[in-house]
């Protein structure tokens, strides 16, 4: 689960760091309805808010719960879920504090959805993930 969380956290500020850098001249597309475009939300998810410190307040709750969760996690499926979750919640909230002044990097656009990034990303396949281990009756943690 740690390695999983370190894996998306590294590549987020890989990811955004690059973005913030290449795609600032304008963006770039790459097939269908694919897009690199560089984006900033000062908000959570769809910029529902707008305050960072309100926003990054929730997201260390959300990500301390979810650690605490993750600790007792039972490993396989639902440890990687856990890993997914929590290493997006980290590298959207470290993004927020340290690189972007309040702003979370966003730069994946898939036709008319909001642009996203790869912590966005791990989130969402991380909620997917326990969503069926739990509709599978099958415990996340261990008790």
């Amino acid at each position: 689960m740690a390695s999983i969380t370190a894996v998306v956290w590294a590549g987020d500020a890989l990811s955004g760091a690059w973005a913030r850098e290449h795609l600032a001249a304008g963006p770039r597309h790459l097939v269908g309805p694919l897009w690199l475009r560089l984006a900033f939300n000062a908000g959570i998810s769809f910029s529902i808010g707008s305050r960072w410190s309100v926003v990054t307040a929730i997201e260390a709750v959300a990500a301390l719960a979810v650690l605490l969760a993750a600790w007792r996690s039972r490993p396989g499926l639902p440890a990687w879920g856990f890993g997914l979750l929590l290493g997006g919640g980290v590298a959207n909230t470290a993004d927020r504090l340290i690189s972007t002044g309040g702003r979370v990097t966003d730069f994946v656009a898939v036709g008319r959805f909001p642009v996203f990034n790869l912590a966005d990303a791990a989130i969402t396949a991380g909620v997917i993930v326990l969503v069926i281990e739990v509709l599978r009756g099958r415990p996340l943690v261990v008790r």
